[in-house]
């Protein structure tokens, strides 16, 4: 699979430009996921690498599919320096190896929870996994794997996380849209969410 990384990470580069840091967490019983972080000018973009290596498994099959499934790396964009965002890497890390810890498929309209802050400080301790394609364009793979997939994470407060469970995920992106919510700003607070 090293081969199936070094394509992700290629990808990364061409999208996002080169990494200026990079760290590594493994956890018991699950493969390495780096985390990869990239500036643009006033934002910083935080790019998992190594969620992708194995495919996701539909926790109720009796035997995971190694070659077919559902592949992706997470990306998560903050506006730099107003708050202490690097101390994400860990969390972002831990959702990273949410599928082979969990059994779970993370797919667009998801909802993660790491159950305490994103970094510390942050009012974010959930996300919202929001639709591929427009920072970084799906990897394809020779068949019959599945394209790897980047999937942008949206910080969502503890009010927002509730709110989108009742009325789905559309609803909250419209609710942001419509109040002009910066989605980038890791200080932010809640949307009005009357």
């Amino acid at each position: 699979m090293a081969d199936l990384l070094a394509l992700v990470e290629a990808r990364l580069r061409t999208a996002l430009g080169e990494p200026e840091a990079r760290a590594a967490v493994t956890f018991l019983g699950t493969d390495r996921i780096e985390v990869l972080r990239f500036r643009d000018g006033d934002l910083v973009r935080y790019a998992t690498l190594g969620m992708s290596a194995q495919p996701m498994a539909d926790p109720t099959a009796v035997v995971a599919d190694p070659v077919r499934g559902p592949r992706a790396e997470l990306v998560l964009t903050v506006r730099a320096g107003l708050a202490d965002t690097d101390k994400a890497l860990r969390p972002l890390a831990v959702l990273a190896a949410t599928p082979q810890v969990e059994g779970l498929i993370v797919a667009p309209g998801a909802s993660l929870d790491l159950g305490e802050p994103l970094w510390p400080g942050a009012p974010f301790s959930s996300v919202l996994v929001a639709e591929p394609g427009g920072l970084v364009e799906d990897l394809e793979l020779d068949d019959p794997m599945d394209p790897v997939r980047f999937l942008p994470l949206l910080p969502m407060t503890a009010n927002e996380a509730a709110w989108k469970r009742v009325h789905g995920a559309a609803a909250l992106q419209e609710r942001w849209l419509a109040r002009g919510t910066d989605l980038r700003d890791p200080r932010r607070s809640s949307v009005a969410l009357d």
